[in-house]
């Protein structure tokens, strides 16, 4: 099975059923993919998710996150550093080596870096692409 990590701008615009990356969420839900997580990056969600909805909802997607069979909790023992601009990242990079991940999934610029790194080697891609990957696996 698949394996990603979700950049938390992804994951904030996939909880609500309103928003196009919507199937981002459902995904996960039904088990389309392992969901690889850090209690850092679970850190980041809850403010983030706080930030734009509320308590209750960080709550409620948080719950759903550590409860869910699909999901992979990593404890990240090595620090990269390889993303400079954006030093906050790094944790989506650490935890995406450490399990391993076949993604990071993430709208965010700062991860088009990782194509010029040839080891570790982590693939970012963007909802789009990812989208294609889940759609394919519907085929088999």
């Amino acid at each position: 099975m698949i394996r990603i990590v979700l950049d938390t701008n992804v994951l904030v615009a996939s909880i609500s059923q309103q928003s196009p990356f919507h199937w981002v969420w459902r995904a996960f839900v039904q088990g389309k993919y392992k969901l690889c997580i850090t209690t850092d990056i679970l850190n980041e969600y809850a403010e983030i998710i706080e930030r734009y909805f509320s308590v209750i909802d960080a709550e409620y997607t948080l719950n759903q996150i550590m409860l869910h069979q699909n999901t992979v909790q990593i404890i990240r023992y090595y620090e990269w550093n390889v993303i400079e601009n954006d030093p906050d990242d790094n944790k989506f990079f650490d935890c995406a080596v450490a399990a391993n991940a076949d993604y990071i999934v993430s709208e965010d610029k700062h991860f088009n870096k990782l194509s010029s790194i040839p080891f570790p080697s982590v693939s970012a891609i963007k909802v789009l692409e990812f989208k294609q990957i889940i759609d394919n696996l519907k085929k088999w």
